[in-house]
């Protein structure tokens, strides 16, 4: 039951800061530790193909901030 609640807080969490990554780069990094904290829960669970694709996703957002960081403004674009 706990492990339930910790994978749906992270995925809802991970969810949030996908639709607001456009506001601000800082979005995208918190994505990327939602993709963690649900790669947990996918380990946790014993879904470990689901924990693998999340640790890929927090690697890709981790890249998409850093590639951000490179543009004049804060924002990513539309």
């Amino acid at each position: 039951m706990l492990l339930t609640a910790f994978g749906a807080v992270a995925v809802t969490f991970m969810m949030v800061m996908y639709a607001l990554e456009r506001r601000h780069r800082a979005f995208v990094l918190a994505f990327a530790c939602g993709c963690l904290l649900s790669s947990a829960y996918g380990f946790l669970a014993s879904a470990w193909p689901f924990g693998v694709v999340e640790l890929v996703w927090a690697g890709v957002a981790v890249r998409r901030y850093m590639d951000a960081g490179s543009r004049p403004d804060s924002a990513l674009p539309r």
